[in-house]
């Protein structure tokens, strides 16, 4: 009989605790959620106690930063960080964690992360030893530094367009489009998954698998069925935005920051 797989999410935010915890719900039905953990304090006391096969982690906890749960508690479970730390933090999680996720969680990343966890047999030999100091440090060294301009292509070469004059961007038929609140639009020698990476997460977000809205060009939302979510654009595109269920709790939090 195959061992049940038994989980720990560490988060102190409440609709990140409900986005992850349905994610993986929807990924691995048959894993057990034992328990959330939302601070270092009850993280020292529920990892002294007890041992997951897996751990899901936030870097940024309302009591701290999570390495100090580290430093009282012995953990030889794995951890899948989740944090919403980017570039040179990057290459230090990637050495001292089975894989790390960067806010807003993608549901493709989250599975690759879960392969990683099942095809390293972590339920019969320990973690590797894990330098959370360099983690740490990396995160007070890094910059994260988003995209600001295009160089949009013209007959006669190129003209800038600035990120700030961007309503959306949207794909379609494989193509890549940038409108702004001019309502001009632009083709992009680009895609919505490498603008996810390159743009300020605090003003975009991808609010479907074709489209990434600023947070300026939102006029109204609206209750859709099942769960999801009705968007309204200035200036408006042609294509309905429906936000899913999954993605619902993440949108609204990030349109009331």
């Amino acid at each position: 009989m195959k061992k049940e797989t038994n989980i720990v999410i560490v988060e102190d935010e409440l609709h990140n605790q409900r986005l992850l915890g349905g994610m993986i719900a929807e990924l691995r039905p048959q894993w057990k959620i034992t328990a959330v953990v939302a601070s270092i304090k009850e993280g020292v006391e529920y990892f002294s106690q007890s041992a997951p096969d897996l751990i899901f982690m936030d870097v940024q906890l309302q009591d701290g930063v999570c390495f100090s749960i580290f430093e009282k508690a012995e953990i030889e479970s794995p951890v899948i960080f989740t944090t919403a730390y980017d570039n040179y933090a990057i290459q230090a999680f990637k050495l001292n964690s089975i894989d790390y996720l960067l806010k807003p969680i993608k549901e493709t990343e989250l599975e690759n992360a879960i392969l990683k966890f099942e095809n390293r047999n972590y339920f019969s030999q320990k973690q590797h030893t894990v330098d959370y100091n360099e983690i740490l440090n990396a995160i007070k060294t890094g910059e994260t530094k988003y995209r600001k301009r295009f160089l949009v292509p013209a007959i006669n070469g190129f003209y800038k367009l600035d990120v700030k004059d961007v309503a959306y961007f949207y794909s379609e038929n494989k193509v890549t489009s940038a409108v702004t609140y001019e309502k001009k639009e632009h083709v992009l020698e680009t895609t919505l998954e490498a603008l996810e990476e390159e743009l300020d997460p605090a003003g975009f977000f991808r609010a479907n698998r074709s489209t990434i809205v600023h947070i300026d060009s939102i006029v109204k939302i609206e209750n859709y069925f099942g769960g999801k979510l009705h968007v309204k654009l200035l200036p408006k595109l042609n294509t309905e935005i429906i936000v899913s269920r999954l993605k619902n709790m993440a949108f609204r939090n990030w349109v009331e920051k």
